[in-house]
């Protein structure tokens, strides 16, 4: 199903150097490439002479001493971070502790369902339970530095306290993990949450930005309309799954089976709790039913 996007693979930044990849953006990627993580986690700089950087990455030390020498000579008065997985803040501390910066996030992390509220991480990008911003952004609230400002633009469902960030004044929204180039992003209970990811998504058709700068991958040009192929897919992947369930009662693994052809045996986790998130939005909205909550290890049926 993944042939009704265009995805796009070249990405061949080495890690460690910093790229200029927009007038006041540089990039630099941490070296934790993996099948969730593609070729590594992007760290941002944005600005010249006073900067802000924007999700500092993994508690890698090589990867904290790249972006720091990148800003040598420069002042650090912000520190932005998208969501709190393990991949993106937890060199928060690090980059904190050399700059004396504050940080600006939507908030802690947390379920994305009471339903969910004490539940443990499921998946490998695990949580960063520490990360406590500074400044807790509402949505559209505008942070602005010396030369730059950004726009808090709250898109959850990839984790519950996602947030983009647009750079105002220019076409550039950075767009963290819910929108990246390489690959859809995964919506994973107890992170995530299908309903609030395609409403999400649907927001961001109503924004002006073109050019998004994700947390992994290189930038997506034409933005908008890369959006409303997610849309697609998504609404494409709930038409199958819905089609499985016309045959019968059935589990997640099965379904699974039926509709991801030719899955990387490393995601079939990560599939069967996209599917849940799809199945958690079906029960909600009276489609689907199951026997109590919806779970990883429930049977569904169509309503």
């Amino acid at each position: 199903m993944a042939d009704d996007i265009r995805f796009d693979k070249t990405f061949d930044l080495a890690p460690g150097k910093p790229e200029e990849v927009a007038p006041l953006v540089r990039r630099i990627v941490a070296d934790n490439p993996g099948p969730f993580t593609f070729k590594g986690t992007v760290t941002y700089i944005v600005g010249r002479g006073k900067v802000a950087i924007l999700d500092p990455g993994p508690d890698d030390e090589k990867h904290v001493k790249a972006v720091l020498d990148a800003v040598r000579g420069e002042t650090v008065t912000h520190i932005f971070v998208t969501h709190t997985h393990r991949d993106h803040s937890p060199a928060v501390p690090a980059i904190k502790a050399a700059t004396d910066a504050k940080t600006y996030a939507e908030g802690p992390h947390r379920a994305s369902r009471p339903l969910h509220a004490g539940e443990a991480p499921r998946m490998e990008a695990s949580n960063d339970m520490d990360f406590r911003p500074d400044h807790a952004l509402a949505d559209g609230e505008v942070v602005s530095g010396d030369g730059f400002a950004l726009e808090g633009v709250a898109t959850p469902g990839h984790t519950a306290n996602h947030m983009a960030f647009a750079l105002k004044g220019t076409d550039i929204l950075f767009s963290g993990d819910h929108v990246m180039g390489w690959s859809t992003t995964i919506v994973a209970p107890p992170d995530g949450a299908m309903t609030d990811y395609m409403a999400s998504l649907g927001k961001l058709t109503r924004r002006s930005e073109t050019l998004y700068l994700p947390g992994h991958g290189g930038a997506i040009h034409e933005a908008p309309r890369f959006v409303a192929g997610l849309i697609l897919h998504r609404k494409a992947r709930e038409a199958s799954i819905l089609h499985r369930l016309a045959k019968g009662e059935t589990d997640i693994a099965t379904i699974v089976r039926a509709v991801y052809i030719g899955l990387d045996p490393r995601l079939t986790k990560a599939a069967g709790f996209s599917v849940l998130a799809h199945m958690e939005d079906l029960v909600a909205r009276g489609v689907v039913a199951t026997d109590g909550p919806p779970s990883i290890n429930g049977f569904f049926r169509l309503s």
